[in-house]
């Protein structure tokens, strides 16, 4: 008699690209390093509370918090979006060790500028404060350059994931590049402002570009995110996708509608 077919065994579905042990250290380095940064915010908005102070404006407590937090759930949500790409194991390492670095000195330098009661950003009043400002300054453009190279990479091969989670990927990094566009640009614009000895006005031209770059920084871990909840759903793909579709296009409205108040009021 002929053996009775058996069915194969079910491959198992990846849902993220695979990682060695290095992979794995840089990413718990930078869930270490992310939850201290937001802690420091979070400690500073205890400080505002009991010292005071005016909330805007280039001297306040409202940027160690703002930046505390902000870098701390930017570097958290980096590393779990990059498990999902198609990187080699060695440079996603040293890409996430880099930026873990890059994200303390620039918490650093504001925190620093803030107790010491002056502008961290464009002062170039001493010696100190212009090295302070440059390192800042320098410290953006590497942040630019990492995750311009990570959002390369999502398109140029579709990352792993349950289905929708490639899409909302690829949607958050080219919202990213906007949020990066935007903060060169203010860095840009700001330095030259300054070095022209425009130093007032240099502090007010990032103003129009900050809602954009707010708004356009954090859909790499919203939509993401969003995709990663729904796939744990007992929902059809399709609702789970026109779910995502309506909010991708709902955040690319925002970032459409803050580019466009941005160009009015710059």
């Amino acid at each position: 008699m002929d053996p009775v077919p058996t069915e194969a065994p079910a491959v198992p579905t990846r849902t993220s690209a695979p990682r060695a042990g290095g992979a794995r250290r840089v990413e718990r380095l930078c869930h270490a390093t992310g939850v201290l940064l937001v802690l420091s915010g979070l400690t500073h908005l205890v400080v505002f509370a009991v010292d005071g102070g005016p909330w805007d404006g280039q001297v306040s407590w409202r940027k160690p918090v703002t930046f505390g937090v902000s870098f701390g759930v930017t570097l958290i949500e980096v590393a779990w979006v990059t498990s999902y790409l198609r990187v080699g194991t060695r440079l996603r390492t040293l890409l996430l060790a880099v930026f873990a670095a890059d994200c303390v000195v620039e918490v650093g330098g504001i925190t620093l500028q803030a107790w010491r009661g002056v502008p961290s950003h464009l002062d170039m009043q001493t010696p100190f404060d212009t090295a302070v400002s440059m390192t800042l300054a320098v410290g953006g453009g590497v942040l630019v350059v990492l995750l311009t190279v990570f959002a390369v990479a999502s398109f140029r091969h579709r990352p792993s994931g349950p289905a929708g989670l490639d899409l909302a990927v690829r949607s958050g990094f080219a919202i990213l590049l906007v949020a990066l566009a935007s903060g060169a640009a203010m860095i840009a614009r700001g330095v030259v402002l300054t070095r022209t000895g425009h130093q007032e006005a240099a502090y007010h031209s990032t103003a129009p570009l900050k809602p954009l770059h707010g708004v356009s920084l954090h859909a790499v871990l919203v939509l993401p995110a969003l995709a990663w909840l729904l796939s744990r759903t007992p929902w059809s793909e399709p609702l789970r996708r026109r779910i995502l579709y309506a909010v991708i296009g709902s955040y690319v409205t925002a970032v459409v509608g803050a580019g466009v108040w941005a160009a009015l009021a710059y």
